[in-house]
């Protein structure tokens, strides 16, 4: 079981009143939120190991190279270090006390400078041996449903009492697609929460039926600019319009897979996961 952190301790920070106190008066919410739903899930869905992966850099620097308005509005302040994420004033201590917890559970933490949770879940997911529960509310993260490789993503979009399991044929009931065509249909729509513009004009129904047409973005793209190719007007000069940013949005979307060849590539290749901690109370 892969976990996405930060998207769990936001949802759980919103979820749970700031009302919830440590005995010192410091908020933890966001913390015993956390935990309420890791009990949830190694209950429901028994995992024999589990991973907290985490954002080491929320907004890499060659993601905005390649589209600036990439999680542009969650900008706290730029720093030489990099991008600061806005964080509400009561969520922002809590979060070293998230990864205290979690290693004081034995749940390891595991990011990668220069990438967000997202690879580190991609990586992992697609490396794995055994069966992989993704547990996320980033729909991104469909990309990696894979029945062949036992992976599956447990949506937590609409709460945690309705809970979805992505399959293959959960996504394509779903959304229209299938898991190997969610980023063309992701780049295609846009993304508002991550600052993805996708193509002015072209909303969900229209992704999926092009993508149903022509089976991927580079298909659609190449019947753009084929004046012999069948294709409404409009969408025609929709598509062409935004040739610049389907060049690049595919590879800012997209999760990394395989991340050996990074410098720090030993602090993926190097964890073992230590077995899911039972949690009571």
């Amino acid at each position: 079981m892969l976990l996405d952190t930060a998207a769990l301790y936001f949802r759980a920070f919103h979820g749970v009143p700031d009302t919830v106190r440590a005995p010192d008066g410091s908020p933890v919410n966001a913390v015993r939120g956390l935990l309420d739903m890791i009990a949830k899930f190694v209950g429901e869905f028994e995992p024999t190991e589990i991973v907290a992966c985490w954002d080491d850099d929320w907004r890499p620097q060659w993601r905005v190279d390649l589209i600036p308005s990439y999680k542009a509005h969650r900008v706290a302040r730029e720093t030489d270090a990099g991008s600061v994420e806005e964080l509400p004033d009561l969520l922002a201590p809590q979060v070293p006390v998230i990864r205290e917890v979690l290693a004081q559970l034995g749940i390891p933490v595991v990011g990668m400078a220069d990438y967000e949770a997202d690879d580190v879940i991609g990586t992992l997911a697609s490396r794995s041996r055994i069966p992989v529960d993704i547990v996320t509310g980033d729909r991104d993260l469909i990309q990696l449903v894979d029945d062949a490789h036992d992976v599956r993503v447990i949506y937590t979009g609409r709460g945690m009492s309705n809970l979805d399991l992505l399959t293959d044929g959960a996504v394509e009931k779903k959304y229209g697609v299938t898991p190997r065509q969610y980023v063309d249909f992701a780049v295609l729509r846009g993304d508002p929460s991550d600052g993805l513009p996708g193509v002015a004009g072209i909303g969900e129904k229209t992704a999926v039926a092009l993508l149903t047409e022509f089976g991927s973005l580079d298909g659609i793209i190449a019947a753009a600019a084929d004046p012999k190719i069948p294709l409404g007007a409009a969408v025609r000069s929709k598509v062409n319009a935004a040739s610049d940013y389907l060049a690049v949005a595919t590879k800012v979307v997209e999760v990394a897979r395989n991340l050996d060849h990074a410098d720090h590539a030993g602090r993926i290749t190097a964890i073992t996961p230590q077995p899911a901690v039972a949690l009571h109370g």
